[in-house]
């Protein structure tokens, strides 16, 4: 593997097409979209003009990290789909000083590393500390905002896909100082499952949960799926999950998992219909994936 270049602190944003122009004067509002159920339902609320964003932000945390069916449903749907009616879909990435891009799995693959940005299961089973959301998120849409006019004193709002029955995940706590965090589903009553109605009402497919092809915080029956359905993807992220392990074995630390069942993935993840209790929610608390 080919070692990446040394990080820089100072991260710039990559967009897929020019920045849409704001009147003089007027507040930034953008969308964080994540190319799941929720997002893609605000896509289709804000062509139909019920919500006010035209400018949906897609952080992109790197075309060998998310999800390659979230990748073409954006290409091939929710992409087109937004230029039709007018709206800008920014596709970003984290880069580095010198212009190249860091992905979420670059930085968990690169030789020597010891970091450890995404929520591994420890050995009790808890997740560890993690980086993933904040660095090729939060700080990825952060830049953007900021090159686009949002500070402290005018910041930028930023709608966040979070339905009804996840209201526990919205936590304006978490605020950076240029943005506003909003969550305009809630304020229409929108629940999950309201979603896919929305979308196919504007002739859209739904589109697949969205996330990281090897987040720990997949359900089991979502490892399930893919052991079945994607194979190949599969058994990357059972190497991926032993390449991290030996690398804390050389170092002389505890192994991490990608479930919570303290053991190998391909152990956990049987090939039949029968699979351990599982009571994780299935996503992070931030709202930035999993929507």
């Amino acid at each position: 593997m080919t070692p990446t270049p040394k990080e820089s602190p100072v991260m710039t944003a990559m967009t897929t097409a020019p920045a849409a122009p704001t009147a003089s004067g007027a507040a930034l509002e953008t969308f964080s979209y994540g190319g799941g159920w929720q997002s893609t339902a605000a896509l289709v609320l804000a062509a139909r003009g019920e919500l006010p964003f035209r400018i949906f932000l897609f952080a992109n945390v790197g075309n060998d990290s998310e999800h390659p069916a979230t990748l073409r449903y954006i290409t091939e749907h929710a992409a087109p789909f937004a230029a039709a009616h007018g709206i800008a879909l920014h596709q970003l990435a984290r880069t580095r000083r010198d212009g190249s891009t860091e992905t979420l799995y670059g930085r968990l693959t690169k030789p020597g590393s010891r970091s450890l940005p995404i929520p591994v299961r420890m050995s009790n089973g808890a997740p560890g500390t993690r980086s993933c959301t904040a660095d090729f998120k939060i700080r990825v849409i952060g830049r953007w905002l900021k090159a686009h006019g949002a500070t402290a004193e005018h910041p930028a709002t930023v709608g966040i896909g979070i339905s009804v029955d996840e209201i526990h995940r919205a936590n304006n706590r978490r605020c950076e100082p240029h943005e506003r965090i909003v969550y305009p589903l809630l304020d229409l009553g929108i629940r999950r499952a309201d979603c896919p109605r929305i979308i196919r009402s504007a002739g859209l497919p739904v589109p697949p949960k969205s996330s990281c092809w090897f987040c720990p915080f997949h359900r089991l029956t979502t490892w399930a799926e893919m052991r079945r359905s994607e194979p190949e993807l599969f058994e990357r992220a059972c190497a991926l999950e032993a390449t991290l392990n030996a690398r804390r074995a050389d170092l002389g630390k505890d192994a991490v998992w990608l479930t919570r069942h303290a053991a190998p993935l391909a152990d956990v993840v049987s090939t039949d219909d029968v699979l351990p209790l599982d009571f994780g929610d299935g996503a992070c608390d931030s709202g930035w994936c999993f929507t």
